[in-house]
């Protein structure tokens, strides 16, 4: 049995399938991302554990994908956030978010906390041979809007700000603008932007937002969203305005034709951007917050280009190379957002076991991975995929197929 049944093989159809993957890569990349945080030099100082098998290259692995990771995620986001309104309506989607949203953040949280606290106090006995420190413990969080430890699962309270923002702004814009004046100057200016490689100009806003941020780690680019009900301002900025690109993508899905021309371009670009970030603030983390002088300035452009370089290249990609309708592929995208969801507690609880190994971290690491992979994987099939669950987090297969509202022209898209 595979795991879903063929999709559509209409070009319509298949143009979705690269951005579904690379979505459900985002993800699973989150996955990577906390597991190498263990293994940086001077984990000690912002993880619940540090391993004393450490190397600057994993340092380099936390750094690239958390340059990018979240802005693509959020793009993809606006992306389909928008189909999904233009498929089921205002109801049906406000509905589908509810589902798929809401309830996951609201019924998961407070289980993903629990076992987050649990791990945390069996790191603190391990590292502490066997017995709790003596002495005061580490305040709580207040659990007040400005101290409330959202966790991982920031993103989705993120996305929920995001979807109301949005449709606010899209009842406003009905009222206030109901020729769509508004509407066709912004499809322009996307249209622009992406036929003349203008989009570092994205970068600006980011940068601005970054440089005035007190107490910036620069090396540590937008600060997570995690501990505040009350998103940054980098965060805000940067996450909002990906999310904005990708909403407003959807409506001219034939520039996607001229983005997945361009990949091998956004890479260089990319990649350039990345060692200049890394030129600037090296390998490892500095203790101290950014200078706030010229130097930061240029590196939070290059950190905005970065972020933005390697999205439209990674989307390029998909689309050139995994557009294709693939069982693996799909399976692995519908698990992706499960095992994103339930994976750090057990991330955690695997560093802790690897802690009392010492053994290299080219081996650890790996086999830290295939075995989290496994388990998260292994739930996915055996509890979540055929359940209430899974219908809630993936929705039905008849939610999964396109209709006339979601398909692209791939011949419009060849030629843009």
């Amino acid at each position: 049995m595979q795991p879903f049944a063929p999709a559509p093989t209409s070009a319509a159809s298949d143009r979705l399938h690269g951005l579904d993957a690379l979505r459900g890569f985002a993800l699973l990349l989150g996955i990577v991302l906390h597991a190498v945080m263990a293994y940086m030099p001077g984990s000690q100082y912002f993880w619940i554990i540090s391993d004393t098998q450490n190397s600057p290259v994993l340092s380099g692995v936390f750094f690239w994908i958390h340059s990018f990771r979240m802005t693509l995620f959020f793009l993809l986001a606006g992306f389909f956030g928008r189909m999904a309104l233009q498929r089921l309506g205002l109801g049906g989607f406000l509905r589908d978010r509810r589902r798929r949203i809401v309830m996951p953040l609201v019924v998961g949280w407070p289980i993903v906390f629990a076992a987050i606290v649990a791990a945390l106090s069996w790191a603190t006995w391990v590292a502490n041979g066997g017995a709790f420190p003596e002495g005061p413990t580490p305040p709580a969080p207040s659990f007040m809007p400005n101290d409330f430890p959202l966790t991982h699962l920031w993103f989705l309270y993120v996305l929920v700000l995001l979807y109301a923002a949005m449709l606010a702004l899209r009842g406003i814009a009905r009222v206030a603008d109901s020729r769509g004046q508004t509407a066709r100057i912004l499809d322009t200016a996307l249209r622009l932007g992406v036929t003349w490689t203008a989009w570092p100009l994205l970068a600006i806003p980011v940068a601005a937002a970054l440089f005035v941020l007190p107490q910036w780690y620069l090396w540590f680019g937008i600060p997570t969203p995690d501990k505040s009900l009350f998103p940054n301002l980098a965060a805000s900025t940067a996450y909002g305005l990906a999310f904005a690109v990708g909403w407003l993508l959807q409506r001219q899905p034939a520039l996607l034709g001229v983005i997945a021309r361009r990949w091998p371009s956004n890479l260089a670009i990319a990649v350039i951007a990345w060692a200049t970030c890394v030129s600037i603030a090296g390998w490892v983390s500095p203790a101290t917050p950014a200078a706030g002088d010229a130097t930061t300035l240029g590196y939070a452009f290059a950190y905005g280009v970065c972020g933005w370089a390697w999205s439209f290249a990674l989307i390029g990609l998909a689309l050139r190379f995994a557009s294709g309708y693939s069982p693996t592929r799909r399976y692995l995208a519908d698990a992706s957002y499960w095992m994103y969801l339930a994976h750090l507690p057990l991330v955690m609880a695997a560093q802790v076991v690897a802690f009392q190994l010492s053994w290299p971290w080219w081996f650890e690491l790996p086999l830290l991975l295939a075995a989290v992979v496994s388990i998260l994987l292994a739930s996915y099939q055996l509890l979540i995929r055929h359940s209430a669950i899974g219908r809630a987090l993936n929705g039905t297969m008849r939610d999964r197929v396109p209709d006339e509202h979601a398909r692209i022209d791939v011949a419009a898209v060849d030629r843009a």
